[in-house]
C-alpha cells in the first residue's frame, strides 16, 4: 500500500489516512494491541531492497548479540542529517507500539565500534539505525556484530509486560479496559476506561498484579492465524486483516496479540508500583513503575522521606503529621504578617492624611517607599483614601520589581487612569486602572521620585 507504513507479521496494517488514521505530519495510528494509539515513523525508502529485516527479537526478546548481514548504510545529507545502516537481520527493537527503542553498539569485522542511537521503522519494511557517526570499515554484504544495551532492553521488557499484567488484572478485578499505553524514560501509564477509579481499588489492582508477578508464570510467545485468535479470547482482538498474529500469553491470566519485547516469566517483572492516578480525557489514568524502576522509586522516596525526618528530628512516619503542623504554623504566621502589616498602612496613611494641609476639600499624599514593595505601597493608598478626609495618593516603591500606585477617594474629580498613563508612557512603564485606582510597574533604572512628583504636580490646587 503505497505511502503506509509496511508491517511486520506481528504488526497489523495501520489504519488509511484521513482523520482517524494520520495526524497529517506523516505519521500514521495504528490500532492493535496491546492498545489501541501505536506510532510508527514515516521515513523514506532509500534502497531497492524490498525484504524485511529479519526482526530477531520476535523469537528471542533476551537476545542481546548476534550479527547481522549489513545491506545498506547512508550518509547524512540535508534530508537525512544522521547516519544510518539497514541490516538483513537485527535484534535491536526500533520504536513502535508506545514502546521505546533499544540502543547499543555495531562492530565491524576491522574492530570498529560504532554507538546505535536511536532504531526506527521504515515505511518498506525494515529497520533502520541511526549512528553516532558514519561506519568507515564496512560495506554492503559485510557482516557486523551488534550488541544490544542491556539494561535498557531489560527494563523495557519489565515495563511492557509489566504493563499487560496490570491491564489484565483492571479488566479481571473491575472489567476497566486499558485505551492507550505510553512508556516513558521514567514512567509508565496506561488509560483506564472508567469514570472514576477509588485507592482501593488501585490497590487492589496493584496487589493482584504483584501476586501474578510472585506466581512466576510463563510468558509465551505464539503465532495463530485470525480466525484461531478470534476464538482465544483475547483481552482486545485488533481491527486488522493480516493472517497471522502474534500473541504474547502470560499462563493462565493474559493473552494480548503484540510486537514488544517482553520477559519470560512474570518474576522477571520484579514490583509493579502504582504511583498515582489522574482524571483525563479518555478516563483515568494510571501512572506506574515496575522491576528496577520501581526499586529506584522507592529508593528515591525513601531518601526524601528521611531527609525530611532528620529536619523534623521524628521517625519516618510521623513526617506527614508534622508537615501539616508546619503548614498551620506557616498559614497562622502569615495571617498575623498581613494583619500587622494592614495595621501599620493603616496607622501610616492616618499620619499622612492628617499631616497633610486640605486645599479644595481634599489633600493630596505623595509617599515612596524604599524598604517596603509595591504591595504594600497599594495597601498605603487604599487605606489613605478611606480615611475620612477626601484625598489624592500618590506612592511608590523602588524595590524590585518597582512601581507606582494612583489612587483617590471615591467620587473625585480626578482620572487615576488616564494620570498613570501620562506618565509611564514616556518612560516606557506599563499598567493601568480606573478612574479611581490604578496601579504600573516602572523599568529598572527610572527616576521613581521624579515621576511622583511630575504626577502630583499635574493635580491643581
Amino acid at each position: 500500500m503505497k505511502g503506509q507504513v509496511s508491517a511486520p507479521r506481528d504488526v497489523f496494517p495501520p489504519t488509511p489516512p484521513g482523520p482517524e488514521g494520520s495526524n497529517g505530519n506523516g505519521l500514521f495510528r495504528v490500532q492493535w494491541s496491546p492498545v489501541p494509539g501505536f506510532l510508527f515513523e514515516r521515513l523514506p525508502s532509500t534502497s531497492q531492497f524490498s525484504a524485511m529485516t529479519k526482526r530477531l527479537y520476535y523469537d528471542q526478546p533476551e537476545l542481546l548479540e548476534f550479527d547481522g548481514v549489513v545491506e545498506e548504510m547512508t550518509t547524512p545529507s540535508p534530508e537525512s542529517p544522521r547516519p544510518a545502516i539497514f541490516l538483513r537481520e537485527s535484534a535491536f527493537y526500533p520504536a513502535s507500539g508506545r514502546q521505546v527503542h533499544d540502543t547499543g553498539w555495531l562492530v565491524t569485522g576491522d574492530g570498529e565500534r560504532i554507538r546505535v542511537t536511536e532504531v526506527a521503522d521504515a515505511e518498506d519494511g525494515r529497520v533502520i539505525h541511526y549512528l553516532e557517526a558514519p561506519v568507515k570499515a564496512a560495506t554492503s554484504g559485510a557482516t557486523v556484530h551488534g550488541s544490544i544495551d542491556p539494561e535498557r532492553r531489560r527494563d523495557h521488557m519489565q515495563q511492557h509486560t509489566g504493563q499487560h499484567v496490570l491491564s489484565a488484572a483492571f479488566i479481571e478485578l473491575f472489567q476497566f479496559p486499558t485505551v492507550s499505553f505510553h512508556m516513558g524514560e521514567d514512567y509508565c501509564s496506561i488509560d483506564l476506561a472508567t469514570d472514576s477509579l477509588s485507592s482501593a481499588q488501585a490497590t487492589r489492582a496493584e496487589k493482584r498484579a504483584n501476586e501474578i508477578g510472585f506466581e512466576n508464570r510463563p510468558v509465551r510467545i505464539r503465532y495463530v492465524r485470525r480466525e484461531e485468535a478470534e476464538k482465544l479470547g483475547l483481552r482486545k482482538l485488533p481491527p486488522a486483516e493480516r493472517d497471522e498474529l502474534r500473541l504474547i500469553e502470560i499462563a493462565d491470566f493474559d493473552l494480548s496479540a503484540c510486537g514488544g519485547t517482553h520477559v519470560g516469566a512474570t518474576g522477571q517483572i520484579g514490583s509493579i508500583l502504582l504511583r498515582k492516578t489522574e482524571k483525563t480525557r479518555q478516563g483515568i489514568r494510571v501512572e506506574f513503575v515496575c522491576g528496577g524502576r520501581a526499586v529506584a522509586s522507592a529508593r528515591r522516596d525513601f531518601a526524601i522521606l528521611t531527609e525530611a525526618a532528620a529536619l523534623y528530628s521524628s521517625q519516618l512516619g510521623d513526617v506527614p503529621e508534622m508537615t501539616r503542623k508546619s503548614l498551620e504554623e506557616v498559614r497562622s504566621v502569615r495571617k498575623q504578617r498581613d494583619e500587622a502589616l494592614e495595621e501599620l498602612a493603616g496607622a501610616m496613611a492616618a499620619v499622612a492624611v492628617r499631616e497633610q494641609p486640605e486645599v479644595n476639600g481634599r489633600v493630596v499624599v505623595t509617599k515612596l517607599f524604599a524598604d517596603r514593595d509595591i504591595s504594600f505601597a497599594k495597601l498605603f493608598a487604599q487605606k489613605a483614601t478611606r480615611a475620612g478626609k477626601p484625598a489624592i495618593v500618590f506612592a511608590a516603591s523602588t524595590m524590585t520589581p518597582p512601581g507606582l500606585v494612583f489612587a483617590q477617594s471615591v467620587g473625585g474629580s480626578a482620572d487615576m487612569g488616564a494620570l498613570l498613563k501620562q506618565v509611564l508612557t514616556p518612560v516606557g512603564g506599563r499598567g493601568g486602572g480606573s478612574r479611581d485606582f490604578a496601579q504600573g510597574g516602572v523599568p529598572a533604572g527610572s527616576d521613581v521620585e521624579q515621576l511622583l512628583r511630575q504626577a502630583a504636580g499635574t493635580i491643581g490646587s
